[in-house]
């Protein structure tokens, strides 16, 4: 459980690739509902720096969504692309340690180093190391990577607080990660690190799709001086295929053309049953007054 002396510091950070779907719906149901339990503050993030992805008006839209559903954010909302100084300064540290290395490796020449040292793959590809004492003639650069520790200093354990405790092994099962892609744009792990910890976020809850990069956060964490904030993955909503609801699977906007009585009966109460809980409300108003005890209920049930 958060700290009772700490004040409690969370926050919902979409990426503006679309609008919001039930599946963005329910992460930041979650995440709003926890802050509340705990009389916090929940800020609000728009998580740009995939510039390729980025939808023209889809962080207004955002942000309209969210106001909609009578989910207020405290202070003002920040965008990634308005903090690039802050990732610079964090990689200047960490070159400065020397901790980066540039990477000329390919997706396919990293899956092919695996395929024939006969390693199972699930899910992302470990990296093996290639470009560790440097690039091989002819290569260039395609991003910057992180060393990571060897040995018991690469185990990283936590205590989730839906899923219980968990490790991960950063060498054998990660390898190596990249904290500026080779396209110039800042890797996600560096910039939410980096973001949580000069927010001071105290506490991250979020999808069960960000669950295996909770290690390398952590990694990053101590290697830049930041604190470790506790964490939460809830559920991800699935489509009909069994895919992780997203733009990328054809998600559509769950408030598009609906009223406010619209929104709580096709919306809130769907989200709010999907992470178990069971409200009965008549308006938007009554959902997050029973919303928010229902949460600390369940909570409970999983403490």
């Amino acid at each position: 459980m958060p700290s009772s002396t700490a004040p409690y510091i969370g926050r919902f950070a979409p990426s503006p690739s679309g609008p919001l779907h039930m599946g963005s719906l329910v992460a930041a149901m979650a995440s709003y509902l926890d802050a509340k339990v705990h009389q916090g503050t929940w800020l609000l993030r728009i998580e740009d720096l995939d510039y390729d992805r980025n939808v023209d008006g889809a962080d207004a839209a955002i942000l309209a969504s969210l106001q909609r559903c009578g989910m207020a954010w405290d202070g003002e909302a920040t965008w990634q692309s308005r903090r690039l100084p802050l990732y610079q300064a964090a990689l200047q540290r960490l070159q400065g340690d020397g901790l980066v290395y540039a990477c000329g490796c390919s997706r396919k020449e990293i899956h092919d180093s695996q395929l024939q040292a006969g390693a199972a793959r699930n899910g992302a590809a470990v990296y093996p190391g290639t470009c560790r004492h440097g690039l091989a003639p002819g290569k260039e650069a395609r991003g910057l990577r992180l060393r990571v520790p060897e040995g018991a200093a690469a185990v990283y354990g936590f205590v989730d607080r839906w899923h219980g405790a968990l490790r991960q092994d950063l060498a054998s099962e990660v390898g190596d990660f990249i904290v500026l892609r080779g396209d110039g744009y800042w890797a996600y792990q560096l910039a939410v690190v980096v973001d949580d910890g000069e927010q001071g976020i105290t506490q991250v809850v979020r999808g069960m799709d960000l669950l295996d990069s909770t290690p390398r956060q952590l990694y990053l964490q101590d290697v830049l001086g930041l604190p470790h904030p506790g964490y939460l993955h809830v559920p991800v909503v699935n489509n009909a295929l069994g895919e992780k609801l997203s733009k990328q699977t054809g998600a559509l906007a769950f408030d598009t053309g609906t009223s406010a009585a619209g929104l709580l009966a096709s919306a809130l109460l769907p989200a709010a049953r999907f992470l178990g809980l069971d409200v009965q409300a008549g308006s938007i108003d009554d959902f997050w007054r029973r919303a928010i005890p229902a949460w600390g209920r369940r909570l409970s049930e999983r403490a």
